[in-house]
């Protein structure tokens, strides 16, 4: 009797073992999928704060051009709506589209410069010009973060545990930037 009850013990500390070794592994995974989803959205906000410091140089730019190319309504128009488009957009889809084609906007108005020899000599579109190319440049680096992040949750997101634990936690792949 006394033997039986020894094995009884030992078994059933095992199975105890075994659950709460199953039952951390579980909460780790569910704190996993939780810490990626955060890291993702901390990424988006420097990628936010970066794109919003492009966006408040913009008028400034604009204002600076308008001066030297009257004739670029539609440019200033582009530029305008892609900015509005940005700042009423109600998700991260909407913002990444907003963003690139305000990029492509950009371009063209930099491009003017070429166009309005005395434009390059303006030394405030000059200062406004390296400002916005700084902003670009963070905006690049910030961008390539939110992205590595997007990956890391969307590979996980992938497996076969990571679905489970994305979709208990509530958790959806992000878009990519």
């Amino acid at each position: 009797m006394g033997k039986v009850l020894k094995v009884t013990l030992i078994v059933i500390g095992i199975l105890l073992l075994a659950g709460f070794i199953f039952f951390r592994w579980i909460i780790g995974e569910y704190n996993r999928v939780i810490a990626m989803d955060e890291e993702v959205k901390g990424r988006w906000a420097q990628v936010e704060n970066q794109l919003k410091r492009r966006y408040d140089l913009i008028p400034n730019l604009v204002e600076t051009v308008k001066g030297y190319a009257k004739h670029e309504r539609e440019l200033f128009e582009k530029i305008a709506e892609a900015r509005t488009r940005y700042f009423q957009a109600k998700d991260v889809k909407g913002k990444i589209e907003a963003s690139n084609q305000l990029e492509g906007a950009l371009s063209r108005l930099l491009l003017l410069r070429e166009a309005y020899p005395e434009l390059k000599a303006n030394e405030s579109f000059l200062k406004l010009q390296d400002s916005l190319e700084g902003t670009e440049n963070r905006i690049a680096v910030e961008r390539k973060r939110y992205n590595d992040a997007v990956k890391m949750l969307n590979t996980y997101i992938r497996t076969f545990f990571g679905r489970f634990f994305a979709n208990m936690a509530g958790i959806s792949p992000a878009q990519y930037y």
